[in-house]
């Protein structure tokens, strides 16, 4: 009797269900999600400190980000059925002035990044002139407004489209990364084994040191967490209660993909360069791309890189843009809600693009560290999200008891805060 209980028991509980042609997009999209700007500067922050750092970073790369995304996608799912994205579960399980708090750092998140990238391309462009054309640099306030401008032109077409193109340009952008990584093999050297473990820095000597300030970097060149709320909500709805660890599932491939490529990129561009070349890039404040093609007397690597380089970052400040004017939007039409007031859509829409391309021409021409601005502010804020919210919440809210206790929870939970006090490194 008790074996034949046991057996209808069995059988009952439902098997997982196989993988299907959308985990394999979901799969792709993730990764796609999260290859762009960010891995062209994290070979710099990575290979600057010296072999140590390097291997640690290699060695928590895979669970830092598997970890943090999964509990973002189970704090998504704990939510009720009528919760159509993140917001509405936030406001769900911590009420509306906790949902507008992390509206307010959700803005916070992108909107400074949207600046980086303003920098980022305009510091591109301007060393494709001089380097690989052979002029002389441009007046630098008229070359980012000409970028600037620019960018924001191919903004005011039709959303659907530039969402289309930002797609079709993710894959070829991944397979240009994999294929330089392998071109750069012939120019690996043994000058990272033969230097110290810890490279000394000017801002501190140790490996914590070092360490403190990779993370940031690390969360926001592996970040897909705009998406994550989306393939959660999806998920559900095809898996219903089997969502999670189809999500899960789904997940670890995609960070198990990601961090081998992005490894390798990084790993190569760390064999091929010193630690002073690093350091050097980080000064210029240009991405690795425009580094590589600056420093080897290669024809196909000096046009090839800064190109792409362009793209990604093109295409980063594009997808970064609508992020934040939805953020600021939000923002906006709450205040003014209060005040008893209200814009027409299209009056907010139109203010809010002549104050993005203000704020980004004038940081553009300011040209502030952009691996400072990671490491101190975007890197932080991200892991305030996306590491320390979901870790909060499994420990507050009723629905996601089941998850406490894990081992996991606590890993992440250091990341996060190491993370999050990059903050305060410039201050001590």
């Amino acid at each position: 009797m008790e074996i034949t209980k046991a057996s209808t028991d069995a059988q009952a509980i439902p098997s997982p269900p196989a993988w299907s042609k959308t985990d394999t997009l979901w799969m792709l999209g993730l990764y796609g999600t999260a290859i762009g700007t960010g891995v062209l500067f994290l070979p710099i922050n990575a290979g600057i400190g010296g072999l140590l750092p390097l291997l640690i970073m290699a060695i928590i790369a895979f669970p830092m980000t598997f970890f943090s995304h999964q509990g973002m996608t189970r704090f998504v799912l704990s939510g009720n059925s009528k919760c159509n994205n993140i917001t509405d579960v936030i406001k769900e399980h911590f009420g509306y002035r906790i949902g507008n708090l992390i509206t307010l750092l959700y803005f916070f998140s992108i909107y400074p990044i949207l600046l980086v990238y303003s920098v980022a391309i305009t510091n591109t462009v301007e060393s494709f002139i001089v380097h690989q054309l052979g002029y002389s640099a441009p007046p630098r306030t008229l070359l980012a407004l000409l970028l600037i401008v620019g960018l924001m032109i191919i903004i005011w077409l039709d959303k659907d489209i530039i969402i289309k193109l930002m797609s079709v340009l993710v894959f070829p952008f991944i397979a240009v990364l994999v294929f330089l990584s392998f071109y750069l093999i012939p120019y690996w050297s043994g000058a990272i084994f033969n230097a110290p473990l810890v490279q000394p820095q000017a801002n501190g000597n140790g490996l914590l040191s070092t360490i403190w300030l990779l993370i940031p970097v690390m969360v926001f060149s592996f970040n897909h967490s705009p998406i994550i709320s989306s393939f959660a909500i999806y998920k559900r709805e095809e898996c219903g209660d089997q969502a999670e660890s189809k999500c899960s599932r789904v997940l670890a491939c995609s960070h198990l993909m990601m961090v081998l490529t992005v490894m390798f990129f990084v790993f190569s561009c760390s064999f091929s360069l010193t630690a002073e070349n690093m350091q050097e890039a980080k000064q210029q404040n240009i991405s690795i791309l425009s580094y590589l093609g600056n420093h080897f007397d290669n024809p196909f690597i000096a046009s090839l890189g800064p190109i792409i380089a362009f793209v990604a970052i093109a295409k980063s400040f594009l997808g970064h843009y609508f992020g934040a004017s939805e953020g600021f939007n939000s923002l906006l039409s709450s205040v003014l809600r209060s005040c008893g007031k209200e814009i027409s859509t299209n009056t907010m829409s139109k203010w809010i693009a002549v104050f993005m391309m203000l704020t980004a021409w004038l940081v553009a021409i300011v040209n502030p560290s952009i691996l400072g601005t990671i490491e101190t502010l975007g890197g932080p804020i991200i892991a305030m999200l996306l590491f320390l919210m979901p870790m909060y919440a499994i420990i507050k809210v009723q629905a996601m008891a089941c998850y406490r206790g894990l081992a996991s929870n606590y890993f992440v939970w250091i990341v996060g805060l190491i993370a999050l006090t990059a903050i305060l490194y410039k201050l001590l």
